[in-house]
Formats: C-alpha cells, structure tokens, sequence
C-alpha cells in the first residue's frame, strides 16, 4: 500500500469513527460564514476539495465543527458532492444556502458561489448585530427603573407607611393611592406571579400552534414603526435570498419556495405561497407580490423592471441593498423612538412615587403647623 493510499485509508477510519458521532445541533452562523469564505479561497487557489475540507476540518477551534467537517470528508471520499453532504446537516446550513451550492456545483462556479455566500451570512449577521446593539441601552434604562421602583416599594415606602400611621394624619390621595398598591401587591405577590405564570403559559401554548404564531406575526405587523421595520427586515431578507438563488441558476418556483421558508413570518410565508402558485400558472412575479399589500411599491416596481429585462437577479440585489439602507434607517428611527418613551414612562412612575411621599410629608407638616 502507498504513503497516499495509507493517509487516504486512516482519514477514512477516522472519519468513520467519527461519524459514529451525534452530529451537534447547531454551529454559529459567524463559523457557518468563515468557513464557507475559506473554503472558496481553498478551491479558487486550486487546492482540492478533499483536502480544503480536511484541512478546515483540521485547523477548527470548535470541536463541533471538526466532527462535522469529519462528516462531510467521508462523504466526499465515498464520492458525493458537497451540497450532498451538506444536506445532512440542514441545522448548520440553511436550505437556501445548500440550494445555492447544488446549483453551483451543477455550473462549476463553487468558489465564487462560497464566496457569495460568505458575504450574504456576513451582512445577515451585521444586521442582528446592530439590533441587539441598538437594544443595549433601552434595556439597561428599562431594568434600571425597574430596581429603582422595587427598592422604593419594598424598602422606602413601608417605613413610611409606618411613619404615617404614627401620626394619624390624613393623607393626600396620591398617597392612599401608592400606598393602596404596595399593600395589594405585598400581600398578593404570589396571585399576581401566578397569573403573569398562567399569561406566559397560554402564551407559550398559543405559539405552539400555527393558528397562534400567525396572530402573533400579524399583531407585530401592525404594530406602529415597529411593525413596518419587521416588514423592511423581510422584504430585505427575501431579495437577497431570491437574488443569491436566481443568480446561481436556481429555477425560479423552487427559489421563490426557498426564499420563503426562509422567512419566519406565517403572514408573509402564506401570502408568498399563492404567488408561488400565480407564478407557476404564468402570472409572473411582480405583479402577484405587490396584490400581496406585504410588499413596497418600490420593491415590486424593481422587480418588474427585472422581469421585462431579464436582469431579475441583479434587480432583486439592488433592492435588497436598498432596503438594507432603507432598514438601518428604521432600526435608528426605532431606538431613537423607544429610548425617550422608556424614559418617560419610567420617570413618570418613579415621579409618581415622589409626589405621593412629599405630598403626604407637606400635607403633615402643615396638620402639625395648624395644631
């Protein structure tokens, strides 16, 4: 046996053994997005494939994705294609993205397609992460206000419920009525959590169901300035989905159906379902997504212009880059909007507090002072 066939026959074993493995349940999407930009650099440098996947799979820091790389090494050596192996862990690759790659090995433009990819995951994941850090500041004001209203109904307002009664003076009615609330609230806590308990369960229960996230997902739509930034968020989403598939050679109907799932919306997953079926009896596909009302004229507009040239693809890119800016636009609209309202209404409940205590200590004095 040679040196090769000997490294090729123990990669083999090893693989094996390795298989043998639970496939972990979830590798982040940041690896998801540096592996498959290195793996197109591998392939456009001319390295194999066998052996770019091997040498990932050898150099990854996370044990996760040694094993399913292990995985997909086997599966090449036994003679599948990449997208094959990749199908087997729908949990790590979405299916859009091993929908793009089949088409990609079918046209031999893998490298370039990876790269693709790798830049769609990169903006996917600067989009969540200017979310979540838009969000860190509201949040932090909101648990802030809330400390500081437990500790004043917990520690502050029962001594001076007890200063109050000591000195037998009527109280202003702000008083009565904080005082009214701390009471119920001191002696029905465990009323009060059984039924924010018995909220959060139906809840819980409700979205188990299909019925349920469908009221849910419309409710959020309707939601002033929030509602219409899910709605930019999605049209985004779906463009740069339908423009990466459509670009890589994906049949039309199976990329819409693709760029659908891909959404986590039943009301726009329902609506893209009969466009997908006015598609498939010759309709076309701008005019059936702007009957929808879910999406921008501006949107529908690009794509029929996409449509009546045959640049479909580079129109769906062009409008998702637009509502890519479009959505920055709204998240800072968003913040700049929940910000001063959590500080509002926080204010106004800590103020709240504040007026009842110095009412009820100048109503006091003055009763003392007429005395």
């Amino acid at each position: 046996m040679t040196e090769l066939e000997l490294r090729d026959a123990r990669a083999v074993h090893r693989t094996s053994f390795l298989r043998k493995e639970l496939t972990p349940p979830r590798v982040k999407r940041e690896e998801v997005m540096h592996l498959s930009r290195q793996l197109g650099a591998f392939i456009r440098a001319g390295l194999p494939l066998i052996e770019a996947v091997h040498s990932l799979g050898a150099e990854a820091g996370n044990s996760s994705v040694r094993r399913m790389m292990a995985q997909v090494e086997d599966g090449l050596r036994r003679g599948e294609k990449l997208s094959d192996c990749f199908d087997r862990h729908p949990k790590i690759f979405p299916e859009f993205y091993r929908g793009i790659l089949h088409s990609a090995e079918l046209s031999g433009q893998l490298d370039t397609v990876l790269e693709q990819l790798a830049r769609y995951l990169e903006r996917d994941l600067e989009a969540r992460r200017k979310i979540k850090s838009a969000m860190i500041y509201p949040i932090m004001i909101a648990a802030m206000s809330v400390v500081t209203v437990v500790v004043l109904a917990s520690f502050v307002l029962p001594r001076f419920k007890e200063f109050f009664a000591g000195l037998n003076a009527d109280l202003p009615l702000p008083t009565r009525m904080l005082l009214g609330v701390t009471d119920f609230l001191g002696q029905w806590w465990w009323a009060v959590l059984a039924g924010l308990g018995v909220i959060i369960a139906a809840a819980v229960l409700a979205l188990r169901f299909e019925p349920g996230r469908f009221g849910r997902d419309r409710l959020l739509l309707r939601l002033p300035v929030l509602g219409q930034t899910i709605r930019f968020a999605l049209v985004e989403r779906f463009c740069r989905v339908l423009s990466s598939m459509v670009s890589a050679g994906v049949a039309l109907p199976e990329a819409l159906r693709v760029a659908t799932d891909a959404l986590r919306n039943l009301v726009f997953q329902r609506a893209l379902a009969r466009v997908g079926e006015s598609l498939l009896e010759g309709e076309g596909l701008a005019e059936p997504l702007a009957a929808t009302g879910l999406f921008p004229g501006t949107a529908a507009q690009m794509m029929r212009v996409g449509e009546e040239t045959g640049t479909l693809d580079t129109q769906l890119s062009t409008t998702a880059a637009y509502y890519e800016g479009e959505l920055d636009y709204k998240l800072k609209k968003l913040i700049s909007l929940f910000e001063p309202a959590v500080i509002i209404v926080m204010g106004l409940v800590v103020g709240f507090v504040a007026v009842a205590l110095v009412s009820a200590m100048y109503g006091i004095f003055n009763q003392v002072k007429v005395q």
